[in-house]
């Protein structure tokens, strides 16, 4: 759902030097919807839609082991469908399409900001990169079992590696290094809005939090195999726990509340893609009138006042 966008009208009178001209102001106010979260249910075979308030809704099902989850710009979901080798492609409306195939295990999913998709496989040990019209490239290879995938506001893909417990950090150009070692089992990956690096460690239980740095800490534990990651608008922070079949949402502060549960095996999260809409046509005809209205009216204030008139 888009946002809706109400406009009011009010009419103002500027006074110039004694004059008095009227103008028309639009007022607008966006009203964002909250995110729906969407998560890939593993042992189902289904992708769920659970909005703010934890209801649950089927929005796709017959899927083979689904995992990574990610959006484009346009609100469109794609899905790495592990088992099948396939990354499919949602419309919206739910509408399923191939847009890509003959992948060996395609695990995670992650948008650069010019539209580019790419895909971690776990067989291959390869990060392949997609153009939005499905031109497929490899941008990375040699990794163990790649499972995680994020871009940082600067454009570098951070890349975690199940089987060697290291995070490596990819720049734009396919340059590799090391971020971070000696995890168990790293699987999720997310950015907060600060630029802070959230991992989920499935084998020890805990989400770490890794400053921009490299700085690690224990940001929550305890969980039982956590696997997917994803932050909020609020900056909240939704684990999937794929053991014990629960959502957790976490504050920034790190509290603890479950958001969903009764799932089979969640694995990765991703939330619904607001971009904001263009202004309605009508808003923007009121607007650019307003706007001439006024400079109409303090033009002829100006013309009356150097003619000695008054109106």
């Amino acid at each position: 759902m888009m946002p809706k966008l109400k406009s009011s009208l009010r009419v103002a009178r500027h006074s110039f030097g004694g004059a008095v001209s009227a103008g028309v102001v639009v007022l607008i106010s966006i009203n964002a919807p909250a995110q729906n979260l969407f998560e890939a249910d593993y042992g189902s075979g289904q992708i769920l839609e659970i909005t703010p308030g934890g209801a649950q809704n089927l929005f796709a099902s017959g899927l083979n082991q689904p995992l990574g989850l990610a959006f484009d710009n346009a609100g469109n979901l794609f899905e790495a469908d592990a088992n099948s080798g396939n990354v499919y492609e949602f419309t919206p409306g739910g509408a399923q399409s191939a847009f890509a195939s003959g992948l060996g295990r395609p695990n995670a999913l992650a948008f650069d900001n010019a539209g580019n998709l790419f895909v971690a496989d776990g067989i291959s040990g390869d990060v392949y990169e997609f153009t939005p019209g499905g031109a497929q490239s490899t941008f990375a290879s040699g990794l163990s079992q790649p499972l995680g995938l994020a871009f940082d506001n600067a454009g570098n893909l951070f890349v975690s590696d199940y089987n060697s417990d290291d995070i490596y950090k990819l720049a734009p150009g396919g340059a590799q290094s090391t971020f971070a070692s000696g995890l168990s089992g790293p699987w999720g990956l997310a950015f907060d809005s600060t630029g802070n690096l959230f991992e989920a460690d499935s084998l020890s239980g805990n989400i770490y939090e890794f400053t921009p740095g490299g700085v690690q800490s224990t940001f929550a534990s305890g969980l039982d195999h956590p696997v997917g990651l994803a932050f909020d608008q609020a900056d909240n922070l939704f684990e999937g726990d794929f053991n014990s079949g629960n959502i957790y949402e976490f504050t920034s502060g790190g509290g603890q509340t479950l958001f969903a549960s009764g799932l089979n095996q969640p694995t990765l999260l991703a939330f619904q893609g607001l971009p904001l809409p263009a202004p309605e046509p009508s808003a923007m005809t009121l607007l650019a009138a307003g706007a001439i209205a006024l400079l109409a009216g303090s033009r002829r204030s100006r013309c009356s006042i150097r003619n000695g008139t008054r109106r």
